[in-house]
């Protein structure tokens, strides 16, 4: 149980949210636009899964909004161009690999500290979107916005393909041999490799993988909209990393939870449409989110003191 404890606490305030909220404003739970709200998240939550892995082997990666923004511009270019989404789909998918394949290797080929590294990425990719866009919009044609679904359906369709990528990818860290091998990294590199791992093919796929999530997760943003923002994931990097944070991941690698990870994401993410529904001032959101943060760096903090 003790295991647990942040899912737990997590899980508690994000309850006793929902019952204020069930009181004082159940139009918040209004299907439509609660379903609404769930597919707007569903693409951070791709994201939080793919920076989860890279925070388990004790690293981090800050330019992930601006992989998700020029993956978003090269989906929405290429569907402009007459491609297939089945087509788009994987091509922003290999994209996002790729950036995060180039930051990998700066990480774990040449051993540069990931928080350099991944800045310098950031500042480069959003600035050479700025250059070649000059801030316009990609328009997208017909049939793009919400895969032709529908809005209902659309958005149904974006909350399984998420459901999907975390549940596989929560399967992985806890039964398979790969998912042992990324705490193993994050917990002792060194020890990892006398016992017969690879902690730099390792950290290199977790970078690799977090690019892919963040392509994928360009896509689904990228159906939302008839229009493509050149810089939409501005910001994108730092919403998931509070999310696996709170979410009880710790940022010293080797510890924490997918599960966690989803809670942390939902209670962060229902803080705005509460105090909107509440009739609270909104500049209050950005102070809450702040507090629930520290407490949730103090409590990791508590908790590696307490450990042997």
């Amino acid at each position: 149980m003790k295991s647990y404890a942040r899912e737990l606490a997590v899980a508690a305030v994000l309850g006793l949210l929902l019952v204020v909220l069930a009181v004082w404003a159940p139009a918040f739970f209004e299907p439509a636009p609660l379903r609404s709200l769930l597919a707007r998240e569903a693409p951070t939550l791709v994201v939080a899964c793919g920076m989860a892995l890279v925070i388990l082997t004790r690293q981090i990666d800050i330019s992930v909004g601006s992989q998700f923004s020029a993956c978003s511009v090269a989906a929405g270019l290429l569907a402009a161009a007459g491609w297939p989404m089945g087509l788009v789909l994987p091509a922003a998918v290999a994209l996002g690999a790729v950036l995060g394949a180039v930051n990998g290797a700066l990480v774990a080929g040449l051993g540069l500290p990931s928080i350099v590294v991944t800045l310098a990425t950031m500042v480069t990719l959003r600035q050479g979107l700025n250059l070649a866009r000059q801030g316009e919009f990609v328009n997208l044609p017909d049939g793009v916005q919400w895969l032709g679904l529908g809005q209902s359906a659309g958005q149904g369709m974006l909350l399984l393909v998420a459901g999907a990528v975390f549940v596989t990818l929560a399967l992985a860290l806890r039964h398979l041999a790969a998912g042992r091998h990324v705490y193993a990294v994050g917990s002792d590199a060194e020890a990892a490799r006398l016992a017969g791992l690879r902690p730099r093919r390792v950290t290199l796929a977790a970078f690799m993988l977090l690019g892919a999530c963040a392509g994928l997760a360009a896509v689904m943003n990228v159906v939302q909209s008839p229009q493509v923002q050149p810089l939409a994931g501005s910001g994108l990097e730092l919403k998931v990393i509070a999310a696996v944070v709170v979410g009880g991941v710790a940022i010293s690698g080797g510890r924490g939870r997918l599960g966690g990870v989803f809670l942390g994401l939902l209670l962060l993410a229902f803080i705005s449409p509460a105090l909107t529904h509440l009739h609270i001032e909104a500049y209050w959101e950005k102070a809450i989110q702040g507090a629930i943060i520290l407490l949730a760096v103090l409590a990791d903090a508590g908790r590696k003191e307490d450990s042997p």
